[in-house]
């Protein structure tokens, strides 16, 4: 099995470089599933019916989000009714969404879970009884399972990665749009990586036009900050897995417009 996921799609820039580079990604590589984290799409913040939509139409299997899920109140019924999108499952329980699914294709499974780190970031629970109790419910009712970890801590995501190793066949980290190097398949046979990195524009400031953000940086003065433009590129991770559920290789795939 071979997944594609690709890191935070950052508003249009990031919606165009998916649009031109995921179709031919996926064909070269021979992708089985492809899951995309969707969180700032939307101008750089959450994710609208309509861009969640034109994603599953380009091929897009699975979309999960992170701490902008609900910034755009739009999507709040498609959250409820798809199964093809996942907020994080450490959220509070009645609140719109899942925080897991399962998508088939041609009877073969994969459970996606997303879940939020609680260091700087807000969660009603810890992510780990809440991942836990998402893979108990998944037991028996999917063949991979990918864990989308949504988090600002590095620790806290490499603690994730060795509490899920041997457990989900991958876990990888989002949020803070700076693809790491530690791409590697831990001792139990689970890919990790502490952060995939940003499908959008390189040349700003973790997506936001540089000049808004060292505005802020030097003056301390709030600016209303703008998606930036240049040096659109696309950053994901492709992980091979055997049919056990384990992985067995995963490479950045860290590509330019």
């Amino acid at each position: 099995m071979r997944l594609l996921f690709v890191g935070d799609v950052v508003g249009r820039p990031g919606r165009d470089a998916l649009e031109a580079l995921l179709p031919r990604i996926r064909d070269e590589r021979e992708v089985d599933f492809v899951v995309v984290n969707g969180e700032n799409a939307a101008g750089g913040l959450g994710i609208t019916e309509k861009i969640a939509r034109a994603f599953l139409g380009l091929g897009v299997d699975v979309i999960t989000l992170g701490n902008h899920a609900y910034a755009q109140s739009d999507v709040f019924p498609f959250l409820d009714t798809s199964d093809r999108i996942v907020r994080p499952a450490n959220y509070p329980v009645g609140s719109p969404g899942r925080g897991h699914t399962v998508f088939e294709r041609d009877g073969r499974r994969l459970g996606v879970i997303n879940v939020s780190g609680s260091v700087f970031l807000d969660a009603s629970r810890s992510p780990f009884p809440a991942v836990d109790a998402a893979i108990a419910d998944l037991r028996g009712k999917s063949d991979w399972v990918l864990v989308d970890m949504h988090a600002e801590a590095t620790s806290e995501k490499v603690a994730m990665g060795w509490h899920l190793d041997g457990r989900v066949t991958a876990c990888v980290g989002t949020h803070t749009h700076v693809p790491t190097a530690d791409a590697r398949v831990l001792p139990g046979g689970t890919a990790y990586i502490t952060d995939v990195g940003m499908t959008g524009p390189h040349g700003g400031v973790i997506g936001v036009k540089r000049e808004q953000a060292l505005q802020r940086f030097r003056t301390l003065v709030p600016v209303r900050f703008q998606t930036a433009e240049e040096d659109p590129q696309l950053n994901a991770v492709l992980i091979e897995a055997d049919d056990d559920g384990r992985a067995v290789g995963i490479e950045q795939v860290l590509v330019g417009v």
